[in-house]
Parts: structure tokens; C-alpha cells; sequence
């Protein structure tokens, strides 16, 4: 061991086992003051971290399958402290359909495809999941990259979304393709090559303004009809449309489809499945001549493809279209619940909605509930935002899941979107009403329909920060992030008595070297304290698995809490699998109950204004007052009094006898670039202490830290 490693591990030591008392600031100047409201009205929150703090499993190989469910990887995986887990669906995610059990019966028998509905028999254990391409993806790709498969057959719309199953007109649930040129072209025609069945009203429609696929950033502009875009009463084929007599400039191209023929595939003609919707083989856009001449548009001057965005998908496929080569699986429901990575609490499910059926989705969970796992909540579809799904299809569906799934068992508590990660309100093109949040137009489909009482929970992902132009500065803003977005979901509509959970969470949708430097300790703290101090109900980090390093735009880093190898050795810890232990172990007590939050305040500030040190107290079952400090300051430490105050009883308190002082920051923590041997050093756990404190005892928190203060008070 070096002389330097040595001194540190030295001091750490100290740190540990010493006792403080009170004492002035380094600098001389006066301690900063924390206020703690403890006014029994003024409670902010309640939660139990035995369903609100947890992680998630998402996709993996078979081989990590298998190297993650070996009793030692469980058991370091849960020593972060979190507690329940969320599995992640990323087969519907890549726009395919899985089958959560290998066993099951498909609609069309004969030809081993059509429509697959697992067994909910109990037979051999699951082990693996498999996803399955969508030949009838066609040309589309809905926004996401999908899984690949042998077949593209045709695009056609999903038909749980016409009034078969939905109850209502097709006209309330028209679908579109969109076709996006990359950049703007003269289009005056359009050349579409229908299948069956094939839209008998139509129109085609193209776009002014900005980006009309982004609904995060909220798509500016509208969709304008072409002089003669309306079509009534045509008869499928291959149809030569003149749009308009002078060619209009436009990327965006719309095909916009409200009544069907109702006419069958090449499938199975009795399942009407096969027969209900809209198909289209191909569409090209470009200028015809007086002859009727049709001539396409040129290709785009930067050579990127023509993309075609669908609105849906039918999760038709076949036997042939499995991807089983072992490089893209999930963990199958026996092995998830019996290798303790549960740590035996209630799981939260998903089921596929967007590309799967209901029957699927009730077998999956009558399945599960057989073997008697416990099922803390299912989530309905997954990001339907990212695949540009319209909230009234994704209501329908919802609606037709739940009614099956509740048929099952009608205690289950259901929800959803699951949105992409997003730090404002999603926004798309008006509806009859001029509405635009999508949030806000599902809320009010179910509403309605009579079915808000179905939304248990309103669900979404948080990544709220660009992979490559994070800077430190971006710390101060997570608070406000988190506490806003969930703002938002509320003044969308979303009912007071609906808990907000987020079920996927990490620094950026994409890997990052901050996710192993100490900044992402301190922004998972304020991360899940201003989560809960915003109201939430539920927070799940994302992964749960060790995962290796690798190279990204801002240096080494890894997605887990884990150094690891290929072969999960682990040679390690992350700052985020420090921060867990800060949060679970410190903050609060799992396996204990409820707990209270209280509104908590610092005016520790820099010369730009920017709040430096945030707090969040929570009042736990032991009786104990826990409050999680965050210095954000980069380079220096502040001293603090804490003041517990009772505005009714009109009194303060004050930290009282032995106080647990416990901190984990740059002093502990420093993540080394290094190529693939990346690696923190120091590497050391939090650091504790005790303090003898009373009405005078000033704290100091390191900078760049996480400090927990626990204990009782007095008056």
C-alpha cells in the first residue's frame, strides 16, 4: 500500500470512531442555519421504503442471466439496500412481442403463428424470455430502434384499436402513417401500394413547422390537408394520388386513415383480427406529370433514409420470427422471484400492451399469481410516448388490459404510461378540443369511459440530463427537475389520490462517465429526496446488476453500483452504490414502517444564487429524526445548526445526546479515468461518527458530500 492510500485509510479510520462536539465554522464565520418544520400539519409525505425505494432488472444475455442469479451477485446487488425491484420490459421497448412463457398456443395453430397467448399452466420453471419480431412492422419503426427479425411482411395498425374492441368508431381512433423525408421536398403526389385491409377514407396530409415527431420538445406547427388530400370510397390497390396542381415544400407527410375496408389479410380469415384495420405495402411521395406520370422524390441531399413513423402495430408474427441466439433475453418470472433478487418483497410487472393482447396478459399474471409470487403493481405497456402512440389508443388498450387482467384478480393495482425519461409535459398535435398534453387527454379518455378507477398509479422514467454536456452546475437543477415534472403530470389531470412513481431512473438515458463520478452520489440523493419531498410514492434506481465499464463522450463509466469484469467479478463500488448505502442504510430503516417527511431548508448559497446545500428530514418509526444534507459545493465544506421547529406549539428543538453523523463524499470517493481499468481511489465506504449535541453543536459538512444526521431531540 502506497504512503498516500495509507494516510487516507488513516484519517478515514479517525473519522469513524471519533466523537464531536461542538465547535466553531473553519473560517470563523457563523454556521449556516437549518430549519426543520415539524409542525404535525406540515407533514409533506409518508412512505415505506419497502415499497418505495427499490431498483430495477432490465434486458440482458443469456449468459448475464445466469452470472446475475447466482446467490453471491443477489447478494451484492441487494447490499446497496434497496428494496423492491421493477422489471423492465424491453421487448416492447424495441417494438416486439415476447413470450413470458416458451409454452402457449398460437391463434393459427396450423402455421404456428397468428397471435400467442403463453399458458398460465404450472409446468417446467421459467428460466429465459424471448422476444419476437414484428413482420407486420412492414417499413415502420415507430421511433425506437426494433428487434430484427427474418420477415417484413406490410405495415398494419394493431387491431385491438378499431371498433371490434374498442366499442366505438373507427373515426375516434384513426391511425397514420407518417413518412419523414429528412429533409423538405416538392411533393404534389403520392404513390400508396394498399394491402388488405385497406383504408376507404383517407386523407393525406403534410406538415408546417418544426419537428412534428417531437413530443418531448412539443412538435410547433400543424397538419395541412393537400388541395385534394381527401379521399372517400377508394378501393385499395395501388393508388396514383395528384395531391395538389403546384407542389408544396414540406419533410412531413401524413396519411391519415378513419374508416376501414374491413377486408382480410393473408392470414387466417376467421380470426377477425386478420381483418380489421389498415395495411399498406409501401408509400412514395414525389410530382406526377399531366400524363399521370409519377416521379419520386429525390433522396436526401445528406443520404439519410426515408423513416416511416406508424402510429401502431399489430403484434401479428410467427414461430419463424423468434430472436433466440442468446444476446437478448429476460430473466424468466420463475427464476426472477425464486433467486432472492426480490429480497422478497412484492415485485412490480410489466405486460406487453402495445404490441401483445390481453388474454396474453391475463395468462401472464394468473400465471404468476399460481405460483404464488407477490405482485406489488403491473405496468401497462412501456413508453408508449417514445413510440409516438396517440394517448386515446393507448387508453383503449389500457381499458381492454385491465378489464382482462382484473378479470384475473380484481385487487390488482395497474398503471402507466411509463414515460420516457422527460423534464416537462409531453406535448403532441391538437385534438378536436385543442388539446395537446398527453397526459392530459389519457387522464380524461379514462375518465370518460368510466374507467379512471383502473389508473392505480401514474408511472415514468427520469433521465433527466444530455450524456455529453453535463457539468457540475447541473446538480443545482435536480431538485426543481424532479419537483417539476411531477407537477406537471398533477395540472395535466392526474387525481391527487393517484400516487406518482418512478420506475426507471439513472443521470442520462444514455451511458456517461459522471454515473461513477462522485456527482452522481449527490445527485441520487436529491434525486430521491426531492422525489418524495414533490409527493412522490415510489422510486425505483436503475440497474440492479453489476455491469462493466466502457468508453463514452465523457470519459469511463458504468451503468451499475459495481466495478465489475465480464465474468461479474467485482472489483468495486460505484459512487451510486455508496449514495444507496446513504439513503437506505442511513437515511432511513427499511423492514421498519412508515415514514414521516417534514419540510427542511438551508440558505447556504453561491454568488449566482444557486442553493448549495439541500435537506430532507424524515421522522422514522424508531423515533428517530433523520435528515440527509447535500453539499453540492465543489470545493468547500460548511458548518450548520440545526433548529427543529413546532409553529403550533411554538417551541424549537434541537438534536440531543448520541447524534449518528454519517458522510460520503470526495473525501471517500474519486473516480480515476483509465481506459477500460477505470476505477475509484480512494474507494472507501461512509464515514461515521458520534456527536454529543445539544442546542449549540454545529455540524460540518464535507464538501461535495452526502451527510446524514440521525437521532432523537429535545427540547
Amino acid at each position: 500500500m502506497t504512503n498516500a492510500r495509507l494516510a487516507v485509510l488513516i484519517l478515514a479510520l479517525a473519522f469513524n470512531f471519533g466523537v464531536l462536539c461542538a465547535q466553531s465554522s473553519p473560517d470563523g464565520s457563523p454556521p449556516a442555519a437549518v430549519h426543520v418544520d415539524i409542525t404535525p400539519s406540515h407533514q409533506i409525505n409518508s412512505f415505506d421504503p419497502d415499497s418505495s425505494l427499490g431498483s430495477s432488472l432490465d434486458v440482458l444475455s443469456r449468459r448475464d442471466i445466469d452470472r446475475v442469479h447466482t446467490p453471491h451477485i443477489v447478494q451484492e446487488s441487494l447490499s446497496a439496500g434497496w428494496g423492491p425491484i421493477t422489471y423492465r420490459n424491453n421487448s416492447e421497448l424495441r417494438m416486439a412481442a415476447w413470450h413470458w412463457n416458451p409454452s402457449g398456443s398460437w391463434s393459427d395453430a396450423g402455421h404456428q403463428s397468428g397471435y400467442f397467448t403463453g399458458s398460465s399452466e404450472l409446468k417446467s420453471p421459467i428460466r429465459y424470455i424471448l422476444s419476437y419480431a414484428l413482420p407486420h412492422r412492414g417499413f415502420a419503426t415507430s421511433g425506437d430502434r426494433p428487434v430484427q427479425g427474418p420477415n417484413l411482411l406490410y405495415w398494419k395498425s394493431n387491431p385491438y384499436l378499431t371498433s371490434k374492441f374498442t366499442g366505438e368508431s373507427d373515426a375516434l381512433h384513426p391511425q397514420w402513417v407518417i413518412v419523414d423525408l429528412q429533409s423538405e421536398k416538392q411533393i404534389s403526389a403520392a404513390r400508396i401500394q394498399w394491402a388488405s385491409p385497406f383504408a376507404k377514407t383517407y386523407q393525406v396530409e403534410y406538415w408546417t413547422g418544426t419537428d412534428a415527431l417531437d413530443f418531448d420538445k412539443g412538435p410547433n406547427g400543424e397538419w395541412k390537408i393537400f388541395d385534394s388530400g381527401k379521399i372517400v370510397n377508394a378501393q385499395g390497390g395501388t393508388a396514383i394520388l395528384k395531391l395538389a396542381d403546384a407542389p408544396v415544400s414540406s419533410r412531413y407527410v401524413r396519411v391519415l386513415m378513419s374508416e376501414s375496408s374491413n377486408t382480410c389479410d393473408v392470414h387466417d380469415a376467421t380470426d377477425i383480427r386478420n381483418c380489421v384495420g389498415y395495411a399498406i405495402q409501401q408509400i412514395e411521395l414525389g410530382t406526377v406529370d399531366s400524363g399521370g406520370n409519377f416521379a419520386q422524390a429525390p433522396k436526401d441531399s445528406a443520404g439519410r433514409a426515408i423513416a416511416y413513423t406508424a402510429s401502431s402495430i399489430d403484434p401479428w408474427h410467427s414461430s419463424e420470427d423468434v430472436r433466440d441466439g442468446g444476446d437478448y433475453q429476460h430473466t424468466g418470472f420463475d427464476l426472477f422471484f425464486t433467486s432472492g433478487l426480490t429480497n422478497n418483497l412484492p415485485a412490480m410487472i410489466p405486460v406487453t400492451m402495445l404490441y401483445g393482447t390481453p388474454d396474453d396478459a391475463a395468462a401472464q399474471i394468473a400465471y404468476i399469481e399460481k405460483r404464488g409470487y407477490p405482485i406489488s403493481y403491473i405496468e401497462m405497456g412501456e413508453e408508449p410516448d417514445g413510440k409516438h402512440a396517440m394517448p386515446e389508443d393507448y387508453a383503449a388498450l389500457y381499458i381492454q388490459w385491465a378489464n382482462a387482467i382484473h378479470k384475473v384478480d380484481a385487487k390488482l393495482k395497474l398503471g402507466g404510461p411509463v414515460f420516457e425519461g422527460v423534464n416537462k409535459d409531453i406535448t403532441l398535435w391538437p385534438d378536436s378540443k385543442g388539446r395537446i398534453s398527453w397526459m392530459g387527454r389519457f387522464v380524461s379518455y379514462l375518465k370518460d369511459h368510466g374507467h379512471l378507477a383502473d389508473l392505480a398509479f401514474v408511472s415514468f422514467e427520469h433521465y433527466p440530463f444530455e450524456p455529453c454536456t453535463i457539468t457540475w452546475k447541473d446538480l443545482y437543477r435536480e431538485p426543481q427537475l424532479m419537483k417539476g415534472v411531477m407537477q406537471i403530470w398533477r395540472d395535466d389531470g392526474v387525481p391527487k389520490d393517484v400516487p406518482l412513481m418512478v420506475t426507471e431512473n439513472h443521470l442520462s438515458w444514455s451511458l456517461t462517465g459522471p454515473m461513477t463520478k462522485i456527482f452522481a452520489a449527490l445527485w441520487l440523493a436529491d434525486n430521491v429526496g426531492s422525489f418524495f419531498e414533490g409527493g412522490g410514492a415510489a422510486f425505483y434506481h436503475s440497474p440492479i446488476q453489476p455491469q462493466g465499464v466502457n468508453n463514452t463522450c465523457l470519459g469511463w463509466s458504468s451503468w451499475s453500483n459495481f466495478v465489475s469484469n465480464e465474468n461479474y467479478e467485482i472489483k468495486g463500488y460505484t459512487s451510486p452504490y455508496y449514495a444507496a448505502h446513504m439513503i437506505n442504510l442511513e437515511w432511513v430503516q427499511h423492514r421498519s414502517g412508515i415514514h414521516q417527511m417534514f419540510p427542511a431548508s438551508t440558505d447556504i448559497k453561491d454568488a449566482d444564487g444557486n442553493l448549495l446545500v439541500t435537506s430532507y428530514a424524515v421522522h422514522r418509526p424508531d423515533g428517530n429524526w433523520s435528515l440527509m444534507l447535500v453539499n453540492r459545493d465543489e470545493n468547500n465544506s460548511h458548518t450548520i445548526r440545526v433548529s427543529f421547529e413546532n409553529s403550533k406549539e411554538k417551541h424549537s428543538s434541537f438534536f440531543s445526546g448520541n447524534i449518528s453523523q454519517i458522510s460520503f463524499g470526495s473525501d471517500q470517493y474519486v473516480w480515476i479515468n483509465d481506459g477500460p481499468n477505470s476505477h475509484p481511489d480512494p474507494n472507501l465506504p461512509p464515514a461515521a461518527k458520534t456527536v454529543e449535541a445539544n442546542s449549540q453543536t454545529i455540524f460540518t459538512l464535507p464538501k461535495a458530500s452526502v451527510t446524514v444526521l440521525r437521532g432523537k431531540i429535545a427540547n
